[in-house]
């Protein structure tokens, strides 16, 4: 029987890094909307000519065409045992599309892992990186400091925080985030998927609480 998660995670909640070790985990394919979106346009598919174009445009990437990308997705051949989706669906109504596509593959989705992380520390990961100008490593002044201040470790080069991750950008950021991913974290309670996850934890704490949970429905 194949298996489909869908991960849900604010950013800084590390779904991304959960998402790739529970594909490997459990032989499952990692299928992430911005990795299709990017793949798409690198190949210049119809779908990607499409998405380029609507991004260029400054304009959001309507349902119709991010659902015909993950649907042409989950019917590859590495899909056949299930897949992990990681930034689809994002609101309740691709969550009903999601629903119809799988049906039409004779899959459901099984399980709606929520990494949840509180406001502030999500805003202590993320408002802590510091980039490299020279060579874009990326330091974490309390997770992964430089051993000097602002100075890469390994070019010298001066570390800088981008706008993004300054602490009120990331107020925002996870408001807004949280804002738009509420409804969809809802409708997911309600049909008894989603099962909450502590993302405060150590990596492989969180991903052996991720396996336990998805042991419970395969």
């Amino acid at each position: 029987m194949a298996i489909y998660l869908v991960l849900i995670g604010l950013p800084g909640a590390g779904k991304g890094t959960q998402a790739v070790i529970l594909s490997k985990e459990r032989g499952l394919t990692h299928v992430s909307s911005g990795d299709l979106f990017r793949d798409n346009i690198k190949r210049q598919t119809e779908l990607g000519k499409q998405v380029e174009a609507i991004l260029k445009s400054g304009a959001l990437v309507p349902d119709d065409v991010t659902i015909a990308m993950v649907r042409d997705r989950l019917m590859q051949p590495d899909c056949q045992k299930g897949a992990v989706l990681d930034g689809f669906p994002r609101t309740p109504a691709q969550a009903e599309a999601l629903n119809k596509m799988l049906g039409e593959l004779g899959g459901r989705v099984n399980l709606v892992p929520y990494v949840k992380v509180r406001d502030d520390v999500l805003v202590e990961r993320l408002s802590g990186r510091w980039t490299c100008q020279t060579c874009q490593t990326v330091y974490h002044e309390k997770f992964n400091p430089p051993k000097v201040a602002g100075v890469c470790d390994k070019d010298g080069g001066e570390l800088t925080q981008r706008p993004d991750d300054k602490a009120e950008t990331v107020k925002t950021r996870i408001a807004e985030y949280m804002k738009n991913t509420a409804p969809l974290i809802e409708h997911y309670r309600t049909q008894g998927l989603l099962v909450e996850i502590n993302g405060e934890q150590e990596i492989e704490k969180v991903t052996a609480e991720l396996l336990a949970a998805v042991a419970k429905v395969s």
